[in-house]
């Protein structure tokens, strides 16, 4: 069950984005359509190139593990909906929220993985009507379902300016940018699983001969 007192939120899920300039035209469209937060799971650093200073305005929180993410969503009483072209999928034309929901995108080439699919509640799809390509940009995707999910839970519509939307004033920047900050005992953790190579989490997966920080980065994030 929802926090009555705080209404219908939305949260956007990062865990195996490949393209260097997606997190940060995800957080673009995240802002814009009223995301409460943006969920990294893995890698606490992120790129912001795209994103227009709208990383000012929405928090991210980090989380090492699926798992961990799902507790704190969970408790937040969300479901938990994948964006996939699965054989159980949705329209999301039909608007098949109930609740607070967190969002899952699929890696841009490979979708969701079977992991990533256990994460999740249920899936919904985005229909298409022409014959050119079988799937969409996930930046795009994402601005696809965040507006339905916006439209569905009656988020307030931001005030207009001529041809623009109203601009919050920018934050003050309490933390470093790009960078979830965290504990000193949680960056011993991260350097902890980096060393174990667990494979089974996107952001900490190794490339054949990489041997750096920098080459990890090229790896989740690289064109």
């Amino acid at each position: 069950m929802e926090d009555d007192d705080e209404g219908l939120k939305s949260y956007v899920v990062i865990h195996n984005i490949a393209k260097r300039h997606n997190v940060g035209t995800l957080a673009r469209s995240a802002t814009a359509f009223g995301v409460s937060e943006v969920i990294l799971v893995g890698r606490r650093d992120f790129n912001s190139f795209g994103s227009h200073g709208s990383t000012s305005h929405i928090p991210f929180r980090h989380f090492y593990s699926l798992s961990d993410a799902r507790l704190f969503l969970k408790a937040k009483g969300c479901d938990i909906c994948g964006v996939e072209i699965t054989p159980n999928a949705t329209s999301v034309t039909t608007h098949p929220f109930k609740t607070s929901t967190a969002f899952l995108l699929g890696n841009e080439g490979t979708g969701l993985s079977a992991k990533e699919c256990d994460f999740c509640d249920y899936f919904v799809y985005i229909p298409q009507y022409g014959c050119g390509t079988a799937s969409l940009n996930v930046t795009v995707a994402a601005s696809i379902i965040l507006h339905h999910f916006a439209v569905w839970a009656g988020f307030p519509e931001r005030t207009r300016d001529g041809n623009k939307f109203v601009v919050a004033e920018r934050p003050v920047h309490k933390v470093g940018r790009n960078f979830c900050t965290e504990t000193a005992e949680s960056v011993a953790a991260e350097r902890n699983l980096k060393r174990e190579n667990d494979a089974k989490n996107g952001f900490f997966e190794d490339t054949e001969g990489s041997d750096s920080s920098n080459n990890l980065l090229d790896a989740v994030f690289g064109d």
